[in-house]
């Protein structure tokens, strides 16, 4: 069976066809994060910091780390993001012990998140561009890890299927004529948004499935892509993740957290209750307020995609015994959040470059 291994310093994940799901943390990526990408710039690592931890809690077996800031006072990517790449592998391994996807479309910080990762990182990404291939199958190859192959090329990026698939079947063929073994090829096969294209969810099934019986390669995907634009994209992920895996994928990247509720909708509600004459309980704390009203929790927790992609380990016998399924309930109803305990290096103080 094919296997596709990942290490930390410390711990080993194995994404496989006879291997639990692996959730890839997508987080730390300043991608449409104004806020995120501006303390980067400023050499503030503490959400990076917060995000590492509550996404290994939540049950993220490798965590994507992004580090693609346009900077205000320098707006070429090629001189600022190997440095800050560099820095921000170091923070994140050095606070907790999954290993890391190095995700970059800078080849120069590719390599310099590689050359600062302890054990065997996951590349994110090549493609079928010869430009691409060209630049990246070579870091691969030195570094001896595992690449994201991501089904588009000089063409972009095709709604046919079979075209995918063959942009996907000659990554792997080029892979090889550097020695890289498609065991170390994972394969995004590229989700469409379902609300843009209503074949998407049945495109990409048949595609996991083409993938792993005629390549033998595993799969990942941008889970949330699925839901783009659609209302309830939860309920929609839920849905998809397990169709997903059942298919035969193996890995995505995505958020496994449910973020906490922001203090200002906390503010909000409250003065729309106490508008309608509603009287609260002076000593009513906010988690309990925010229970009562529905409106999430005031901590970082799984999100419901994990148990969803939990619940579907167990019913393809990738969770024998079902022991994954009852500790991750008993976590929930034990500690009201489910979070694992374990999984941080140490540290964890605020830190400015």
């Amino acid at each position: 069976m094919t296997r596709t291994v990942l290490e930390s310093k410390s711990k080993t994940v194995t994404i496989g066809f006879d291997e639990p799901f692996c959730v890839i943390g997508e987080r730390i990526n300043p991608t449409g994060r104004k806020k995120l990408a501006a303390e980067l710039e400023a050499g503030d690592f503490s959400t990076v910091e917060k995000d590492a931890l509550a996404q290994v809690a939540a049950g993220a077996a490798v965590l994507d780390i992004n580090a693609g800031v346009v900077y205000n006072s320098n707006p070429n990517p090629n001189e600022t993001e190997p440095p800050l790449m560099r820095k921000v592998v170091e923070l994140v391994q050095g606070l907790v012990d999954v290993p890391l996807c190095i995700d970059s479309s800078v080849p120069g910080a590719l390599e310099a998140g590689l050359a600062a990762a302890e054990g065997r990182p996951l590349l994110n990404s090549v493609t079928g561009e010869e430009e691409r291939l060209d630049l990246v199958l070579p870091l691969v190859k030195k570094y001896n890890v595992p690449v994201v192959a991501i089904s588009n090329d000089d063409t972009g990026i095709s709604e046919d299927p079979d075209v995918r698939f063959a942009v996907a079947k000659k990554i792997v063929e080029r892979a090889a004529d550097f020695g890289i073994p498609a065991h170390d090829i994972v394969v995004d096969p590229l989700v469409m948004p379902i609300g843009a294209m209503a074949t998407a969810g049945q495109q990409v099934f048949a595609l996991v499935r083409r993938l792993r019986d005629e390549l033998g390669v595993n799969t990942t995907c941008g889970a949330s892509n699925i839901s783009f634009g659609l209302p309830n994209r939860h309920g929609v992920n839920n849905a998809f993740l397990p169709m997903a895996i059942g298919a035969g994928m193996t890995s995505a990247i995505m958020n496994p957290v449910a973020l906490p509720v922001a203090q200002s909708k906390i503010a909000a509600k409250k003065a729309e209750l106490e508008a309608a004459g509603v009287i609260l309980p002076a000593e009513m704390e906010d988690e309990t307020f925010v229970t009562l009203f529905g409106m999430g929790s005031t901590r970082s927790k799984p999100g419901s995609e994990m148990a969803a992609i939990r619940a579907a380990n167990l019913l393809v016998n990738q969770d024998p015994h079902g022991g994954a399924w009852i500790a991750f309930n008993a976590a929930l109803e034990a500690g009201g959040d489910g979070t694992a305990r374990g999984g941080r290096r140490g540290g964890g103080r605020r830190r400015r470059g």
